[in-house]
């Protein structure tokens, strides 16, 4: 674990009492490149990017739990330099052709259209689905978080 993010996590606790008992949270970037990584959690930084996506599928492959309502999270950059808290308040499981044009611009990447939110995120599940032999469809389940930054 890079030292940043303990030093966000204990220099937070400190500002925030009631979390002292909590355990650090998970950390990690958005993305799978660095360019991207780097660009989402600035985007967190400014409050511009609220939201993130991922497939039902991966959560599945990897037999990880789902995200849940009031879950924190450590964001950091592509290098592991912790960013900003955030901490989940809506989740909702989205087929990937009912995305919305609120959503794309609450996820906040590109120029934060829908057609850039399609394009970038079947790229991604491409990309991730691929190496286990796996192709994303039209109506693969999305899980939506929403998020906000609580702690920079």
């Amino acid at each position: 674990m890079n030292e940043s993010v303990k030093k966000m996590w204990d220099n937070f606790v400190k500002a925030n009492t009631a979390h002292q008992a909590l355990p650090m949270p998970e950390h990690y970037y958005f993305c799978d490149n660095k360019k991207d990584a780097n660009e989402c959690a600035e985007l967190v930084v400014k409050g511009i990017k609220q939201a993130t996506a991922g497939s039902l599928w991966s959560y599945e492959q990897e037999n990880e739990p789902l995200p849940k309502i009031g879950q924190l999270y450590i964001i950091t950059d592509w290098n592991k330099q912790a960013k900003a808290i955030i901490e989940l308040i809506k989740i909702e499981q989205i087929a990937f052709k009912n995305i919305t044009d609120k959503f794309a611009a609450t996820e906040g990447e590109g120029d934060k259209s829908l057609a850039y939110w399609r394009k970038v995120h079947w790229d991604f599940f491409s990309r991730e689905m691929q190496a286990k032999g796996a192709q994303p469809t039209e109506d693969m389940i999305i899980v939506c978080e929403y998020f906000k930054t609580i702690y920079i």
